[in-house]
């Protein structure tokens, strides 16, 4: 398996109710990593190209779910990624995941950390993942919850306060990389009347490492290395330091 996890992907854009296709992102190379690694199959009847499989974020937001993938069935293409298929996983057909093993590519969304969390361990996406050996792309949500133990940190108004919240769940098992996308956006953000970089996240920095991408971050994992490429920083023990730049790129342990 090779995977990409990304802070953002690009894809679709929202606008106004509506969502609208368009290409990947290639700040920092990105799609033109993608494009680099996308495997192109000859199916009869449908030509060259790559056999896709989404997997939710909100299995039962069902709109968004339609909406996401119509715009990915446009964007792959518009991107340079041709595709011969593609199919959107949620509650309606959880029995996709069977597939996984035939799937040239799979795409974890974004959206709510324990949600998706809940229902990849539903649809025991972990133990069908080690029959994987395609493409994975992730965002958000996605690239998170690829961890061995993910870092659900506290996103909506209660739960930062909840004693019962869980912070540290099981995960995919892909990386040991403790995610925070959006770092630019989130880092002035306030939940629950407490600062989420400085009185959440640095508190529960004690205990593992966190790495905080931009949009436009992204890991590389291949052949058991981890690469980062753009802006990023490592939150440890209460503190944070940069450790890569916009167009860099850094080998993680």
């Amino acid at each position: 398996m090779k995977a990409i996890l990304t802070s953002w992907m690009g894809g679709a854009e929202k606008v106004g109710d509506a969502r609208i296709p368009g290409p990947l992102s290639n700040a920092n190379n990105c799609l033109d990593t993608i494009r680099a690694f996308w495997p192109e199959k000859e199916y009869a009847g449908l030509g060259t190209g790559a056999s896709v499989l989404m997997i939710c974020a909100n299995p039962y937001d069902h709109d968004k779910n339609d909406s996401m993938l119509s715009c990915f069935r446009e964007a792959l293409p518009m991107s340079g990624l041709p595709v011969t298929s593609i199919a959107m996983c949620d509650d309606r057909n959880p029995r996709l995941v069977e597939k996984v093993s035939q799937t040239d590519v799979i795409i974890l969304m974004g959206g709510h950390v324990p949600s998706q969390n809940e229902f990849f361990e539903s649809i025991a996406l972990r133990e069908k993942l080690g029959n994987f050996s395609g493409l994975l792309l992730a965002w958000s949500a996605g690239s998170m919850n690829c961890a061995d133990t993910v870092y659900a940190g506290p996103e909506l108004p209660g739960e930062a306060v909840d004693p019962n919240f869980k912070r540290w769940l099981s995960g995919l098992g892909i990386t040991s990389l403790n995610i925070f996308p959006h770092f630019s956006t989130l880092r002035d953000e306030m939940i629950d009347g407490l600062r989420m970089i400085e009185d959440v996240t640095f508190p529960d920095s004690f205990t593992h490492e966190i790495l905080a991408i931009n949009d436009g971050s992204y890991v590389v994992i291949e052949d058991g290395k981890q690469t980062l490429y753009g802006e990023a920083y490592m939150i440890r023990d209460g503190k944070i330091e940069k450790i890569c730049e916009d167009g860099g790129s850094l080998e993680l342990e």
